[in-house]
């Protein structure tokens, strides 16, 4: 919804001129060379009849479906409480896409560029988990210290492994920031949290096999039967974590070492606008995406 950006970062131009591409078509671009054959994209209502203009861009090179995230979509019987404005979370909008998947597929945000290597080790990695029992499910890592903003403080969700390399817990450390001394310091659900810079961290970034729309339709009437329905947001970390405490699924946490960077205040634009052209200037991407 932007609201930290003050708009739809989803939509703002910036790749080199004259085509000034959105970083959800580097992700696009990525996720085509890495074998991903289509794109769905979830949308609030009023997006619909503006959407498929902005598709023309690349429609010729990735297929592309609509699916419609709705606050009243709900199991039966169950009602928007009142008061309830804001779409109810990551988990909600995933589910809104399942009559649409078939297979792996990646989810990710659109106001995120992921870089090329993260979808190929996605990629490779979903090809050969398909049929895995319990269902096997992947994230990919970024280090901590690449994913802050100079401009304020942010949200991550750290990943916390095994030596195997299975996530074990995934924490939601809120108002992230680098201190004067060179730590990384937050507040989780205890109290602040320091950290070291090369922690992983989740950018949202996960693959998944179609299983995972039954235990999010299941979490999903959990979750409307208790606590908070007027804030509280269903979100796909949480909802794989209560999964991993049962052992009904795993999780592989990938790290690639690739590069990520985002919108989140308007003083980001600036240096996600330079990154991408000197991502240009090496040659990793042509200036213009879909000649």
């Amino acid at each position: 919804m932007g609201s930290r950006y003050g708009g739809m970062k989803q939509f703002e131009a910036v790749g080199p001129p004259p085509d000034g591409a959105t970083l959800m078509e580097y992700s696009l671009y990525d996720a085509r060379r890495a074998g991903f054959g289509e794109a769905v994209f979830v949308i609030r209502p009023e997006m619909t009849d503006a959407f498929p203009a902005f598709a023309r861009r690349f429609e010729r090179h990735m297929p592309w479906k609509l699916a419609v995230q709705r606050l009243d979509d709900l199991p039966g019987g169950v009602a928007v409480p009142s008061g309830r404005a804001k779409p109810w979370g990551t988990g909600q909008a995933v589910l809104a896409a399942a009559g649409l998947v078939r297979g792996p597929f990646a989810v990710l945000n659109a106001d995120d560029f992921y870089g090329a290597a993260a979808f190929a080790a996605l990629g490779e990695f979903l090809s050969t988990t398909a049929s895995a029992s319990p269902p096997t499910y992947g994230i990919v890592g970024y280090r901590l210290r690449e994913t802050l903003s100079e401009a304020g403080a942010v949200n991550r969700g750290v990943c916390r492994t095994g030596r195997d390399g299975w996530l074990e817990r995934i924490d939601e450390i809120l108002e992230l920031h680098r201190t004067a001394a060179g730590s990384y310091e937050g507040r989780g659900p205890t109290g602040a949290v320091l950290l070291d810079g090369a922690a992983l961290v989740s950018m949202n970034l996960w693959g998944f096999t179609a299983a995972v729309f039954e235990l999010l339709r299941r979490s999903f009437t959990e979750f409307l039967q208790g606590g908070d329905l007027v804030k509280r947001e269903f979100l796909i970390p949480t909802i794989i974590q209560g999964a991993i405490d049962r052992n009904a699924v795993r999780v592989r946490v990938l790290d690639p070492g690739s590069r990520w960077f985002g919108i989140t205040y308007p003083a980001d634009r600036a240096q996600v606008v330079a990154a991408l052209r000197e991502l240009v200037g090496r040659g990793e991407y042509p200036e213009r995406l879909w000649e």
